[in-house]
């Protein structure tokens, strides 16, 4: 996480990280976004919301559906671990702003983003 947290250039920032299963999950997602399915990662950004200045080095908390990245993994062929960093980017964007939905400029500039990381991490676009 510190490599991720060193290329976003924000070394000092706390997250909190959660690996759940995807019964654990589909609630969630269907308690804060109201949809009835699991999905591989959710991010609640502390920048949002009504104790947004309290602490501006705790960035959030990503949660990871354990499951659903061992699925996706045997899907993409890669290591579970590959994928459980995939994930943790893809959640810590999240956290500063990155989003993928609604256009697609902002999708490309989250997509580039993470290949920067994974990059750093050495790991392949493959995940």
């Amino acid at each position: 996480m510190k490599t991720i947290l060193e290329g976003l250039e924000s070394p000092d920032c706390e997250i909190s990280i959660l690996l759940i299963d995807d019964e654990q999950i589909e609630e969630i997602n269907r308690n804060y976004f109201g949809r009835n399915r699991p999905t591989n990662v959710i991010s609640f950004p502390m920048a949002e919301g009504k104790f947004n200045d309290i602490n501006p080095y705790i960035l959030g908390d990503v949660v990871i559906s354990a499951e659903t990245a061992e699925k996706q993994a045997m899907e993409s062929q890669c290591t579970l671990e590959d994928m459980m960093d995939f994930l943790l980017i893809h959640g810590i964007l999240h956290l500063f702003g990155y989003d993928h939905e609604g256009s697609d400029l902002r999708a490309q500039l989250m997509e580039r983003k993470e290949e920067e990381l994974l990059h750093k991490l050495n790991i392949s676009k493959g995940v």
